[in-house]
């Protein structure tokens, strides 16, 4: 008889195959195999007491078989699901789903998918953790509850779909302070003396007559005038010049959040797709070792490295860059969060000599950035410090002082690795006592900017900072934001839409606990305190529960429903009742009050107060008739769903093709005419199909000094350029005067 691990990625399953042999056989749940009902409430209450009425999947069924019969001919069953709670929970799932004592079956846990990892673990196994099992059980349940008792409060009073959430409320909260922040924003105007002795050194004026001048002081023109002009009667000389040195830190490997903050700012990853290539990442790849797991768990909020691999980090340091580029000690971190406790490793690469440049010959886009950025992080996070010479000198006149600063890198440490970024600003020598020729000193008008938008980095930041959500929650909550509409994401910027403001507004009024940040961390420690024993869940459930039903029960009639509008003075046709002006999912309509008994709705009146006419359906002949969908309005066949018949509302008005002037054809000498297609401009002869030239951006009438082919007008990285329109060329050149 074999042993059974029981995983829940294939992709795992088959990395852990392959270290353990024949006597083992590896099998993948595939995740969640019981989860409470897709489309029910699934908690009964009872007593005080929460059951969850767990289900297995319909898409899970045939696993959950397959599993029960290997479980029977197995010797011993271990449980490898991740090691964070969600891991926990789905291994006690599994276990219940084939009918065994969940704390009875061996668990094995691994920070890394790797031989010496697995077979360790295999070594040392352990039973389910209850206490985070009910950790994430309340967390589960809890979700639940807001999610089923809140959003259907939302819909009825605001708008149809609507939701909310425990960590997507707080998060959309954020968000919404934040616009209103920007929208209440009214700039202040302040000058600045800009001042530049010899050699163009740039000053900064410190003080004035005795005043401290600091960056929003001077608010005044005239005042900011007078300095001015003080500043270019007066002497100057070299007071003092301060010598110093100065380190600046290794940065700390990642954990999740700011995985997914580098990630966003350097590669332009979303947070969802930055965690789904570090899965890839994790549960394993080919490598110059054969396919195994490249990085450590990628959910955690922890930032301990295990010893074995700093003394490997150490020694491959002193190998490629000499022993100076290592500390005396090796780096340890320590994590900001109260309770670090998702996994017991920051994410780092499994093989030291996996290195970047060696992965790209195994791994392609997504991956091979995502893991170079995973490696030079940690390999710089054991390196020594950076050191900086700076100087800074003091001048001085009668009225003033001034200071010029200078830097100079003179040890790279971490950013042998990393590069820097801050180059260096050299001064001349200069010695006290030294008279200085004022040679600029000008005035300059600036305002205050708004906050910012938040981008999904710094959303995340702020989330982990404010202790609300964790590791796994940060991408699906962005996400499902998004995806609700509350927000939009444009040009990485996140921006609340309309109904945003409505949903938060309303939260705020009457369920204030939902969307206050401190409440909800609040909630997150005490969830900590149940994975660490400290804490009844059912009674940390309990205590939410009972205020937050008795707040859903009042607002169903002390809350105002935000759909209704101005009655219309008209009737309504079927039953009498007055039409009234409501808001619904699709803008506003006329409607009967009397609904839900009464669904009356007054169609959309014409100028000549006849019904518009759409044609017939060219299927079933049935009157056409004009609906309104996610991307706008549309004509529909009224026999729906019978019918399915649909097109655009008006048909595709495309322009005619517009000729180039001055430019012709390089292989026939036609007209070059620009077109409009499926994907946007484009440029081509005039004796198509004839002729088969093409070109993506506009010609002009001047040749490529490579090939002859015409050139092309574009943009390239915000510069103007020319590319040769021929594809096998692609000659470029600055598209200067």
């Amino acid at each position: 008889m074999k042993d059974l691990i029981i995983v829940e990625s294939p992709t795992k399953a088959k990395t852990i195959k392959n270290f353990v042999g024949s006597n083992y056989e590896v099998i993948a749940s595939k995740g969640h195999i019981r989860d409470l009902p897709k489309h029910s409430f699934g908690i009964k209450i009872d007593n005080q007491e929460f059951i969850p009425e767990y289900q297995i999947d319909e898409s899970h069924k045939n696993i959950v078989n397959e599993l029960k019969k290997l479980a029977k001919n197995s010797k011993t069953i271990y449980i490898a699901t991740d090691e964070d709670r969600e891991g926990e929970a789905i291994g006690f799932h599994i276990a219940t789903a084939i009918g065994k004592d969940p704390q009875k079956l061996p668990r094995i846990v691994f920070h890394e998918i790797t031989k010496k990892a697995i077979l360790d673990s295999l070594k040392n196994p352990r039973h389910i953790d209850m206490d985070k099992v009910n950790a994430q059980q309340a967390r589960r349940l809890l979700d639940r509850i807001v999610g089923y008792r809140l959003s259907p409060l939302i819909a009825s009073k605001i708008q149809r779909g609507l939701s909310a959430g425990r960590v997507q409320s707080s998060a959309l909260k954020i968000v919404v302070d934040r616009e209103k922040e920007i929208l209440d924003f009214k700039p202040i105007t302040y000058y600045s003396v800009d001042i530049a002795f010899k050699e163009q050194l740039e000053s900064e004026l410190l003080e004035f007559k005795g005043k401290k001048i600091q960056k929003f002081s001077l608010q005044d023109k005239a005042e900011t005038l007078e300095i001015i002009q003080q500043l270019k009667q007066e002497s100057f000389k070299v007071k003092e010049i301060e010598n110093k040195k100065r380190k600046t830190a290794t940065p700390p490997p990642f954990m999740t959040s700011t995985l997914q903050q580098s990630a966003s700012s350097i590669l332009g990853f979303s947070p969802s797709r930055t965690m789904q290539t570090a899965q890839k990442l994790y549960e394993g790849v080919m490598t110059h070792k054969g396919s195994m797991g490249v990085i450590t768990y990628m959910r955690t909020d922890s930032l301990n490295i295990a010893k074995i691999a700093q003394d490997e980090a150490k020694d491959f340091i002193i190998k490629a860059y000499g022993k100076e580029y290592t500390p005396s000690k090796p780096k340890n971190y320590a994590t900001k969060s109260k309770s670090a406790q998702e996994a017991h490793e920051a994410i780092r690469p499994t093989l030291i000599d996996f290195t970047p440049q060696i992965a790209a010959q195994y791994l392609k886009g997504d991956e091979l950035k995502l893991y170079a950025l995973i490696y030079n992080r940690f390999l710089a996070s054991q390196m020594s410090d950076a050191e900086f010479e700076l100087q800074n000198i003091f001048i001085d006149s009668d009225s003033s002082l001034l200071k010029i600063s200078g830097r100079k890198l003179i040890f790279d440490g971490f950013y042998r690795i990393l590069g820097n970024e801050d180059k260096d600003k050299l001064l001349p020598n200069l010695k006290v006592g030294e008279t200085l020729k004022l040679e600029k000193c000008d005035l300059s008008e600036h305002q205050t900017e708004p906050p910012a938008r938040f981008s999904e980095a710094s959303l995340i930041k702020t989330l982990e900072s404010l202790g609300i959500g964790r590791p796994s929650t940060y991408a699906p909550t962005i996400s499902l934001l998004n995806s609700r509409e509350y927000i939009s994401i444009e040009k990485k910027q996140i921006k609340p839409q309309e109904i945003a403001f409505k949903v938060v507004e309303l939260l705020e009024k009457h369920f204030l606990e939902i969307v206050d940040s401190k409440f909800t961390a609040n909630l997150e420690e005490k969830l900590d305190e149940i994975a660490e024993n400290k804490q009844d869940w059912q009674k940390l459930l309990w205590e939410f529960y009972d205020p937050f039903i008795q707040k859903v029960n009042e607002g169903k009639t002390s809350i105002q429903s935000q759909k209704l509008a101005l009655p219309t003075g008209e009737n309504c046709p079927l039953c009498g009742k007055e039409l009234i002006k409501r808001s619904g999912r699709f803008g506003e309509f006329v409607g009967c009050s009397g609904y839900p008994k009464c669904k009356y709705i007054k169609k959309e009146a014409v100028e000549n107060d006849q019904e518009e006419s759409y044609g017939v359906c060219e299927k079933c002949s049935k009157p056409m008739v004009k609906k309104r969908g996610r991307n706008g309005e549309f004509l529909a066949c009224s026999g729906y769903p019978k019918c399915k018949n649909a097109k655009p509302l008006k048909p595709t008005q495309k322009s005619a093709p517009q000729k180039l002037e001055n430019v012709q054809c390089p292989k026939c000498g036609g007209d070059i005419l620009e077109r409009n297609g499926r994907y946007g401009k484009f440029y081509s002869c005039g004796n198509h199909p004839k002729c088969d030239f093409i070109a993506k951006f506009p010609p002009i009438n001047q040749k490529c000094p490579k090939c002859g082919s015409l050139l092309m007008r574009r943009t390239f990285r915000n510069k103007p350029i020319l590319e040769c329109s021929n594809p096998e060329c692609k000659e470029r050149m600055d598209d200067t005067p």
